[in-house]
């Protein structure tokens, strides 16, 4: 079995809900185990929807969750998107940079793969292309693996979030410490 970071994020609806029901489903594949997920964060919207301020945007909740899985990284990518469907998850119209930064029910990216290093299309990028810009994922990820090396940029992420350029804030909850247990 393969180790696998996942960044979890959800502005919209319940999001403390759809994040443990996102878990559930996850866990529940029968290619996939569940090992362990970060504290929660509110993180502030990086952009909105064109024509509308971030201040427009509810805050997303964020995490981390290690898995293994059996599962090649395009098959996790396609069980991730289904989950994402199944709760709610609907992509709008128009370019993807308008898309990148939409509210969503559910957003789920691979971060790490194991060590590998995989550039497969636009949609699949490991490790996430983003993860060292980004607070609302070093944070949640310092938690679970702060000694985790990037295999392409060979450096901790204790190292990258000390590094880390991001004025968005990101906040420690105040949620149950295993908030992925009903």
């Amino acid at each position: 079995m393969t180790r696998v970071y996942l960044s979890l994020g959800s502005n919209v609806g319940d999001r403390l809900s759809v994040l443990r029901a996102a878990v559930r489903r996850l866990g529940g594949l029968e290619t996939v185990q569940f090992v362990d997920a970060s504290p929660l964060y509110d993180s502030e919207p990086w952009e909105s929807e064109p024509g509308k301020t971030a201040g427009e945007q509810r805050w997303y909740l964020n995490c981390v969750i290690a898995i293994e899985t059996t599962l090649a990284p395009r098959a996790l990518l396609a069980e991730i998107q289904a989950i994402e469907r199944g709760l709610g998850r609907t992509r709008p119209p128009g370019t993807p940079e308008a898309q990148r930064y939409a509210p969503r029910t559910l957003d789920i990216d691979i971060l790490f793969y194991g060590d590998q290093v995989l550039s497969a299309g636009d949609d699949l990028q490991v490790p996430h292309l983003l993860l060292a810009e980004r607070g609302f994922v070093l944070r949640p990820l310092a938690d679970l693996a702060p000694e985790l090396e990037h295999p392409a940029l060979y450096r901790s992420v204790r190292e990258l979030l000390t590094e880390l350029v991001d004025e968005h804030d990101v906040r420690a909850g105040d949620y149950p410490a295993r908030w992925f247990e009903d």
